[in-house]
């Protein structure tokens, strides 16, 4: 599923976000520490070796909606941004900060002139964020976050199982 905003085109997928071969830059769901963890930050860790955690660790730790910048190590992708979004009942105001989180990677990815980028569903795995209301959020935020974006061309959403791909291709279709 594809949606062209200006120059940007947004595009919904189903599959696995440490395999994005064409993107320079994906999105890493992170906990505050940048550490190897589960989910995606698992996935990012393993794919990208231990260097990633090595060159994360003096950057930790972050705070909810915080992003910052890594090289890809063994990724196929120069750059990952790490994210930490909000533990859902928890880090308040929620949807404020899972919103900080795709507009601050977009900002710091349009700034290193990255025309394309990757994210995953962040905060709705272990951390709670119900994935309907998190769809809806995001993609309000890249939405309006595009017009002030001079290099990114392609923005990705990357969705490993079936239910999530669905939620997100039907928030898009608006």
């Amino acid at each position: 599923m594809k949606k062209t905003i200006a120059n940007t085109t947004i595009e919904i997928i189903r599959g696995d976000i440490a395999s994005q071969p064409d993107m320079q830059a994906i999105v890493n769901a992170a906990n505050a520490h940048l550490l190897n963890g589960g989910g995606v930050a698992g996935a990012i860790h393993r794919a990208a070796g231990p260097g990633l955690e090595k060159e994360c660790k003096p950057m930790g730790p972050i705070r909810p909606g915080e992003a910052v910048i890594s090289g890809g190590h063994n990724l196929p992708n120069k750059y990952v941004i790490h994210c930490l979004g909000p533990v859902y009942g928890q880090d308040k105001p929620e949807d404020k900060l899972l919103a900080d989180c795709y507009r601050n990677a977009l900002l710091l990815a349009d700034k290193k002139e990255i025309e394309s980028i990757a994210f995953p569903a962040i905060s709705t795995g272990i951390f709670g964020y119900p994935a309907e209301d998190a769809a809806h959020v995001a993609l309000k935020t890249i939405i309006d976050t595009i017009p002030n974006l001079t290099n990114i061309r392609t923005i990705r959403v990357v969705l490993f199982g079936q239910d999530d791909f669905e939620i997100w291709k039907k928030a898009l279709a608006g």
